[in-house]
């Protein structure tokens, strides 16, 4: 996704009157535009997935919390709001292509132990073009190298 294409999402969204998918895609051009400000830069393709990723794992806290107080109406706000971001990730890694690449990147890392697990994450989130978030690669990274 491009910033244009964000910029188009969010006029189709107020044409439809559509007031959570507006309100979740202003947040999400409001986490890109302090990214920019911050780290003075302008931000791509690449990192714009992982603002997404960020927003989604705000939203999954938000709803533990909201569940924790027994607010369950909050708690479907927050949701529908991971489900409408999702929609804009990148479709994620199968398991097997996930450990092909884990086994490419423990090849060319030299990875062997759990101590080059940093090192192999590393090489990996540039290669898999953020289809895989990094929790799910520290778990399979771990296991494989715990295996070896």
């Amino acid at each position: 996704m491009t910033q244009a294409e964000l910029l188009e999402e969010i006029k189709s969204a107020m044409r439809a009157k559509d007031s959570l998918k507006l309100n979740t895609l202003r947040a999400l051009k409001t986490a890109i535009k302090n990214v920019e400000i911050d780290q003075k830069i302008t931000v791509e393709s690449a990192e714009i997935i992982t603002i997404i990723r960020k927003q989604i794992k705000q939203r999954q806290d938000a709803t533990e919390q909201y569940l924790k107080a027994e607010r369950q109406e909050l708690a479907d706000k927050e949701l529908a709001e991971i489900d409408l971001l999702n929609v804009y990730l990148p479709a994620a890694l199968s398991d097997d292509e996930l450990n092909n690449f884990i086994k490419q990147g423990i090849l060319e890392t030299g990875a062997s132990s759990p101590k080059d697990m940093g090192k192999l994450i590393k090489w990996l989130k540039e290669k898999t073009d953020g289809r895989a978030d990094g929790k799910t690669l520290a778990t399979k990274v771990k296991e494989t190298l715990n295996s070896l």
